[in-house]
């Protein structure tokens, strides 16, 4: 006799963010960068209460510019991930960059990155970018191989110097008007 499946569980709500989730998204960065940065990133870095008000300033003035967009995936009423892009000052108006993007650690891989990302790719092409960047810290596996799977790809404009931490990435996204379309029959 075959075993019950487990129940579907249900994809995240997207919404934009607002200042009242500000302290939300400060702990759930905090908690993601801690998982992913521990052993790489000195530990007082990662658990001073000063670092922590550098990153609620941070996402602060985020959700402060207008021209900025964050994100929040919700399940159950409690938010389990955050996205964060706008124009970078001074890049081509057809350009965007992904300047945050984190998971609540007991939600990996339940498909809230891949919703958040989506939900991104899909404004941008409403927006008419044809390109987005983000930089990913050379050491986090689990992200770098969740953008490869999203196809991004190394930016090689901006090749790493022999000492860096970070990766250029870039992902042709094109507006949605210019997409190709299947064939019906």
């Amino acid at each position: 006799m075959p075993l019950p499946h487990p129940p579907e569980t249900p994809g995240p709500t997207i919404r934009h963010a607002t200042a009242a989730d500000l302290d939300v998204i400060t702990d759930l960065h905090t908690r993601a960068r801690a998982t992913y940065y521990r052993g790489r990133v000195p530990d007082a870095q990662l658990d001073s209460p000063a670092e922590r008000d550098r990153w609620r300033e941070g996402w602060g003035r985020s959700l402060a510019r207008p021209d900025a967009t964050v994100l929040c995936a919700e399940r159950d009423g409690a938010v389990v991930g955050v996205a964060s892009y706008r124009h970078e000052d001074g890049a081509p108006t057809d350009t965007v960059k992904l300047f945050q993007l984190h998971v609540d650690p007991d939600n990996w891989r339940g498909g809230i990155g891949t919703a958040l990302h989506r939900t991104c790719v899909a404004g941008w092409r409403s927006d008419g970018i044809a390109t987005a960047h983000l930089e990913v810290y050379w050491h986090n596996q689990r992200a770098r191989a969740f953008y490869t799977r999203h196809g991004w790809q190394p930016d090689e404009t901006r090749r790493p110097t022999p000492d860096a931490t970070h990766l250029d990435l870039i992902l042709p996204v094109g507006p949605a008007s210019s997409q190709r379309r299947r064939p019906t029959s």
